[in-house]
């Protein structure tokens, strides 16, 4: 059998269905994932044998270009559903299955083809503040702001199905109707089904159920990465105590020249080496002192053990490897699910939510100067112990079971 992964987003997105492609196929299916045309993205894909069908704009030309203009949402979003039902329709064929996930008018697409075909459709949720429950709120689109007196958790939830009708139903149900779909009333649920897969750690992320959706959590979706570190960095890191790592990952920085600056300097005030992470913000070394490092794209899962402690943005993927790691973490949430990952990090006791999505020098230092102690170091190693590492295997198992039913 076959089965299509399709997501638009950072490698944050794509990165968790090579993983599960990897095991599919161990499992005996073929794969497709339609994706970002970006070259990373197809690099990624084709290191582990599987098939890129390149679906829309590069996500790194959009995220580090021009802005888009809010206004430009319904046009950028009708877009993206055609897209991806064409995508899904040319890539999948009878008996095949889909998972859907990214943002949401690419789900959206993948849904109605997968209708249109008669196959079988999962949602996949890689952070849970896309899922209604009463534990979170939902998280915000800046154009469709909730009231601000409002506050109860499964109110706000109850205004998201009428934000994300106003934002998306428009694009959905004019494409629905060009392909002999019926509308729906209801984008929302109706992308998320009835039976959506949270692909999170149950330590990390505990999710409780909420009335009227059943969420299979299977655990993170890890791609093993085996790729030894560079020569350069090794020498780095052998040369001195282990240096805290500074990377903001697919984030653009609107100040990345004055975000090295400020993380250099708080990062020294700790006595402490830096490790810079180029990132799509493209960080650089502010001087020619020897106690800093740049990195472009690397092994985390072979790094982050080498680290006094990981300085990053908050995303699902980079928060995991870090608590797997025992790496004690500083957040500095931007967007999204970002601030909920940096909750959950200090809920946890392995590392400091920085209040805010700018850090100063006197900021993060103290955040630092906290997920540097003995006993934050001591949480994050107790925690990265019981990481589940099964999530691939869990979701292809029940992928697979339910396709042969």
């Amino acid at each position: 059998m076959r089965v299509v992964l399709a997501t638009y987003g950072s490698r944050g997105d794509v990165q968790p269905l090579a993983g599960l492609a990897v095991r599919l196929r161990e499992f005996g299916a073929e794969v497709r994932v339609c994706a970002p045309p970006d070259r990373e993205f197809a690099e990624l894909l084709a290191g582990v044998g599987v098939e890129l069908v390149p679906v829309g704009q590069s996500v790194r030309d959009l995220v580090t270009g021009p802005r888009p203009a809010p206004s430009d949402l319904p046009k950028r979003a009708a877009a993206l559903v055609a897209q991806f039902y064409d995508a899904v329709m040319g890539a999948a064929g009878p008996g095949d299955a889909v998972v859907a996930t990214g943002l949401f008018p690419a789900a959206a697409g993948a849904r109605s083809a997968a209708e249109k075909l008669g196959l079988r459709y999962t949602y996949l949720a890689l952070q849970p503040t896309v899922l209604p429950s009463a534990q979170h709120r939902p998280f915000e689109y800046p154009i469709q702001p909730y009231p601000p007196e409002v506050t109860d958790n499964k109110a706000l939830w109850d205004l998201n199905i009428g934000a994300m009708n106003a934002l998306f139903g428009e694009a959905v149900n004019t494409h629905r109707a060009s392909v002999g779909l019926p509308p729906v009333d209801n984008v929302r649920d109706h992308v998320l089904a009835d039976r959506p897969w949270l692909a999170t750690d149950p330590v990390l992320d505990p999710w409780q159920q909420s009335a009227g959706l059943d969420v299979v959590q299977t655990g993170v979706w890890t791609l093993p990465d085996e790729r030894p570190l560079p020569a350069d960095l090794v020498a780095f890191l052998d040369a001195g105590e282990p240096p805290v790592y500074v990377g903001f990952g697919s984030m653009p920085l609107s100040g990345a020249k004055e975000a090295a600056r400020v993380a250099v300097e708080a990062v020294r005030a700790q006595g402490r080496r830096v490790l810079l992470g180029r990132g799509w913000a493209e960080l650089a070394q502010v001087d020619d002192a020897s106690d800093c490092f740049v990195v472009g794209e690397v092994n985390q899962q072979a790094l982050f053990p080498r680290v006094a402690a990981v300085v990053h943005h908050g995303g699902a993927g980079t928060t995991t490897t870090a608590a797997r790691a025992g790496a004690p973490q500083v957040v500095v949430p931007q967007i999204v699910d970002q601030p909920y990952w940096a909750g959950r990090v200090a809920a946890s006791g392995i590392g400091v939510a920085h209040d805010g999505p700018t850090a100063t020098v006197d900021s993060l230092s103290a955040a630092l100067k906290e997920a540097l102690t003995p006993e934050t170091r001591a949480r994050a190693t107790a925690v990265a112990a019981t990481i589940r590492t099964d999530g691939t295997t869990v979701a292809a198992k029940l992928l697979l079971d339910a396709v042969r039913e």
